[in-house]
């Protein structure tokens, strides 16, 4: 696979990452027991948002400088669409995380340290994924409309069941076959994942929190690298947009977690993005969707999605 990065932008991508790890263990509340008030959320959310947008510029930049302003505006609108694509499809995956923290009450002020696990654990599982699908990519080219037809399957399903509630957790599989063989102390402890009491250890309802959160941030994976492989093969751009749709979503998920009833339509949008992706994967041999295209229509989707969420639960936002 080509890609437009050199080894020094491979280092800056991972200088940024670092800092931007050191930000939110210490810069966004994680070192201290707390609960993320709306205003601090957003905050952060926006930090996030103008730090992919400063790396896209970047990413522009350079490609501008050494291919051209043709390439580099096509490098920059991928960045972009894979970017939005994994940021919409990374919010679907707080509703799971809000389900999974309002079935088992965790206190909101000890939801922090599970989410920063569940952020970091949703980064090594995107880096690994995406390392195996371009790996597959580059050995049979043919696995890219296998990932277009899971798309289609996948966003049909979402459809289907989007308007459905799943409120209750206690017929899944991996929660039953923990609480088997697991022993579990009946009380949470603050935020300690294992206890000893009476010389035994156990583990607390907030280490099935835990794996029950990066269980569904590897379901989640398995549509968002398929779906970043439909619109750019360059592993540089995939890795980045992915990443970076990744991080801040700690931040996103307070922020979400108090106005989730206002963006009950959020998950048709994500169900519609998936069928745009597939089918723009399975049509490419015979006709090529430009990249501005699907850019446009992901945001299109997702912002006709949001407003039309706000004003059909305007009264609710006024009680």
């Amino acid at each position: 696979m080509t890609t437009i990065a050199t080894w020094w932008m491979w280092l800056v991508f991972l200088g940024v990452v670092l800092l931007t790890m050191a930000i939110d263990l210490w810069g966004c509340g994680a070192s201290k027991v707390h609960r993320m008030s709306n205003k601090e959320a957003l905050s952060w959310v926006t930090v996030w948002i103008v730090l992919a947008l400063c790396f896209n510029a970047f990413i522009w930049w350079h490609t501008n400088q050494v291919d051209g302003p043709i390439i580099a505006k096509e490098k920059a609108t991928e960045f972009l669409t894979g970017f939005l694509v994994e940021k919409s499809l990374a919010v679907d995956n707080l509703f799971v995380f809000l389900m999974i923290f309002s079935y088992f009450q965790v206190p909101a002020e000890y939801q922090r340290r599970v989410l920063l696990y569940g952020v970091f654990g949703a980064i090594v599982l995107r880096a690994v994924m995406i390392g195996a699908g371009a790996w597959l990519i580059m050995k049979a080219h043919w696995i890219l409309y296998l990932f277009g037809a899971f798309l289609i399957f996948t966003g049909i399903k979402m459809l289907i069941f989007a308007n459905k509630e799943n409120k209750s957790l206690e017929d899944n599989v991996l929660l039953k076959w923990l609480k088997r063989h697991l022993p579990i102390a009946p009380l949470y402890h603050g935020e300690k994942f294992f206890i000893k009491q009476n010389g035994k250890l156990f583990f607390t309802p907030m280490f099935i929190v835990l794996i029950l959160i990066e269980f569904s941030d590897l379901v989640f994976a398995t549509d968002s690298v398929p779906a970043i492989f439909a619109i750019t093969q360059d592993p540089f751009i995939v890795l980045t947009s992915n990443i970076f749709a990744i991080m801040g979503l700690r931040a996103m998920y307070f922020l979400l977690a108090s106005m989730a009833e206002r963006f009950h339509l959020l998950k048709y949008a994500v169900a519609i993005i998936l069928l745009i992706i597939g089918a723009k994967m399975l049509i490419e041999p015979w006709f090529e969707v430009s990249t501005a295209l699907a850019l446009g229509l992901v945001a299109g989707i997702l912002l006709i999605s949001v407003v039309a969420s706000l004003i059909q639960t305007r009264h609710r936002g006024s009680r």
